[in-house]
């Protein structure tokens, strides 16, 4: 944690390099956004790895959860797609 003068201290230099270099924090928040899409996409070939597994193995209830999960994923990477990739 920092104290409330090095946060202070911090928003400043933070506030001064985004108003002097602006394509630098285009390319740091590009590289946010597809780390972001990268553990969606991972997360979604999981899920669909673990749906015939989970199935079989502890059961339809689980299978079925998997599958609402899959389900509620493609719904996000669906609604915030621009965002992720």
């Amino acid at each position: 944690m920092l104290s409330q003068e090095d946060q202070r201290r911090f928003e400043q230099i933070t506030r001064h390099l985004r108003e002097s270099d602006p394509r630098f924090f285009a390319r740091l928040d590009s590289r946010i956004k597809g780390r972001r899409g990268r553990y969606m996409m991972l997360l979604t070939i999981v899920l669909w790895a673990s749906l015939p597994a989970m199935t079989v193995l502890v059961g339809r209830l689980a299978g079925a959860i998997c599958a609402v999960m899959l389900v509620a994923n493609a719904a996000v990477m669906w609604r915030f797609r621009r965002r992720l990739l």
